[in-house]
């Protein structure tokens, strides 16, 4: 399996806010992979939180795009209990459209 990891840390800091890095790691990174049939790895190692609006930045118009078959190619890895807090209130969001 083809795969590639996105790491949050790295370009957003330990916390998650700025949504004009989310888009951009959203359009350079996850979409061209996700195009690519990969499976791409979100890895939120030492993030300690981040915003609904990075979150909805980072992936809502890839659920759009993709459809719910998104999550089998998407992983989000060592998410602290906010962040998978809100991976899942965005998530959730987005498939009730």
């Amino acid at each position: 399996m083809d795969t590639i990891t996105v790491s949050i840390k790295e370009k957003a800091g330990s916390f998650a806010e700025n949504k004009d890095v989310a888009r951009e790691l959203r359009i350079k990174h996850i979409i061209p992979a996700l195009k690519k049939n990969k499976t791409v790895v979100i890895d939120f190692s030492d993030v300690t939180g981040a915003t609904q609006s990075f979150m909805h930045a980072l992936i809502s118009d890839t659920i759009r795009k993709f459809g719910e078959e998104v999550f089998d190619k998407l992983r989000f890895k060592n998410c602290s209990p906010l962040v998978k807090e809100v991976v899942t209130i965005v998530a959730e969001y987005m498939q009730e459209f």
